[in-house]
């Protein structure tokens, strides 16, 4: 406990003490700066897992490169992926940029692929978030980090955290001060290593029948199929991007004559052809003013 000063003994236990291996937690955090809050919110976090009995790795993202710019055996690459499939929970932790998670969060996720034969390396793991914010408080990243999970397949826990202003929040030893907004972050650990606890025991909960269906030859056939071979309709250009005079003038002609090839496009029957002069009345009639008939 010494080194959790801030934490009340009697109220938090460890909750995995017996024999089988501890809860496995992976943490990430977005950024690379010297000091970097979302690193030491992650570091303090780490603290409580391992007070509460799981076993923690961080992962450091300096060094990893942009998706697509690499190879994926890139040893910064394989070293993310590996703890990925390591893991059994994770812990996300970004600052708030422009509204949004970092560009150095973002990258370790897009580095994930999405499928490992059929399943996602990250699918039924469970997931705590939280973030960092340099002004007042704000809940943008940790809602958008929740969508991300639910694309990752993740259980993310209903508990999250929020820092504001976050560099009030440590000491000059980079240890979070104690505070309602500490006092959080252990709820949110503490209910992460539960839920972890409790559904890595359950895969059935993640066994999709489309998956025990689909085999991972027919799911990567699937997957990169060219468009140009998947069945539906051709799109053509549109009309709004001709010139205006042109468009005055020959719209109602070009418009059926695209309507006309949609229609043998779908094995449709063809609109029979009107003469010149009820097309001219009907599209008077639609702008709201009568012409007179040509001579």
């Amino acid at each position: 406990m010494s080194t959790l000063p801030n934490l009340d003994a009697g109220l938090s236990t460890p909750l995995h003490t017996g024999p089988p291996p501890a809860p496995r937690i992976l943490l990430l955090y977005g950024s690379t700066r010297p000091r970097s809050f979302s690193r030491l919110l992650v570091e303090e976090a780490a603290r409580l897992l391992e007070h509460f009995g799981a076993e923690t790795r961080i992962f450091d993202p300096s060094g990893l490169p942009l998706p697509d710019d690499a190879p994926s055996d890139h040893p910064k690459v394989q070293e993310l992926l590996t703890l990925m499939q390591w893991s059994e929970g994770q812990v996300w932790c970004s600052p708030e940029r422009h509204g949004s998670m970092s560009a150095v969060f973002k990258a370790q996720i897009d580095w994930v692929p999405l499928a490992l034969g059929a399943v996602r390396p990250t699918q039924g793991k469970t997931l705590a978030v939280m973030q960092v914010c340099g002004g007042s408080q704000s809940f943008n990243t940790v809602n958008q980090l929740r969508v991300l999970g639910r694309w990752m397949r993740m259980f993310t826990i209903p508990n999250q955290s929020s820092v504001p202003k976050a560099f009030l929040e440590f000491d000059e030893h980079d240890r979070m001060k104690p505070s309602a907004l500490y006092d959080r972050v252990v709820d949110v650990m503490e209910e992460l290593v539960k839920f972890t606890v409790l559904l890595r025991d359950r895969p059935d909960l993640v066994d999709r029948y489309s998956e025990r269906k689909e085999s991972a030859d027919e799911l990567s056939q699937r997957v990169n199929q060219r468009s140009s071979e998947r069945p539906g309709p051709v799109m053509l250009r549109s009309l709004r991007f001709l010139p205006s005079r042109l468009n005055e003038r020959h719209a109602p002609r070009l418009a059926g004559q695209l309507r006309n090839q949609q229609y043998a496009l779908h094995g449709l029957e063809l609109r029979p052809p009107q003469p010149r002069r009820v097309r001219d009345r009907r599209e008077s009639y639609r702008r709201g003013k009568r012409v007179a008939r040509p001579a």
